[in-house]
């Protein structure tokens, strides 16, 4: 029996989160979780899943626990907020030991599993930048099953990853989207995921740096994968979807 729909009444008042519901009412075979990147909201990754219009899938776009300071707006997943004293900028990993309990505890276990009857393999996290970084890790310390799978858009895996969650590879499979040129993830970091995951893409775009997909040819890897994992009886289009 699939999982029954969540209701935000099922999660902690403290997580801020959206819930898209899947196209004309089909029953809800997965749910897949939408984390944004430093400094942004859950609310373009509200706009992603109706866009995405995954059938049987229910889309949750969580927005990160902690706001950025100086009025700067946006909200970011790490446990501090450290500036670059030679550039100026953030610094993407400075630990999410707070944020995978969140997106692990709160809402999968507490939430998916145990309220609403989802199984791991019936949940799929996507994520952007520091949000891709906070799946990887949820992904790595989900204990028991696999997860339906993680894909991460120019996240890696964080330098404070605890090493009990490397000991044993994690079946939840991964893919990675990067940038040809200026990527975040390098070829140690691309080597740090595979040591934790028995089953790692690495898609490589035809870009510098990374950002989300804005072709038919980037968005096509990652709509194969969601085919390939996603459950559903109406089957999912390998195709693209135009994102923009």
């Amino acid at each position: 029996m699939p999982g029954r729909l969540p209701v935000t009444s099922d999660f902690p008042s403290a997580v801020n989160l959206t819930i898209t519901l899947p196209p004309s009412s089909q029953p809800p075979s997965n749910v897949l979780l939408l984390l944004h990147g430093l400094g942004d909201t859950n609310s373009p990754f509200t706009r992603l899943g109706q866009k995405l219009s995954l059938p049987e899938t229910v889309c949750i776009a969580v927005q990160a626990p902690n706001p950025l300071p100086f009025d700067l707006g946006g909200f970011h997943w790490g446990d501090d907020l450290i500036f670059d004293q030679n550039t100026g900028e953030m610094d993407i990993d400075t630990g999410f030991k707070a944020a995978t309990r969140l997106i692990l505890e709160d809402v999968i276990r507490g939430a998916l599993i145990s309220k609403c009857g989802y199984k791991g393999r019936e949940i799929m996290i996507f994520g952007f930048a520091q949000g891709g970084m906070v799946g990887l890790q949820t992904a790595a310390e989900f204990e028991g099953e696999e997860l339906g799978g993680v894909i991460s858009i120019g996240g890696v895996l964080s330098l404070s990853l605890p090493l009990k969650a490397l000991k044993k590879k994690s079946k939840t499979p991964v893919l990675v989207c990067k940038g040809s040129r200026g990527s975040a993830v390098s070829d140690s970091a691309a080597s740090k995921i595979k040591d934790a995951f028995d089953f790692v893409e690495i898609k490589e775009w035809k870009k510098t740096g990374e950002g989300m997909p804005s072709s038919r040819e980037e968005m096509l890897p990652i709509m194969q994968f969601f085919a390939r994992r996603l459950r559903s009886t109406r089957g999912v289009p390998a195709g693209s979807v135009e994102l923009t």
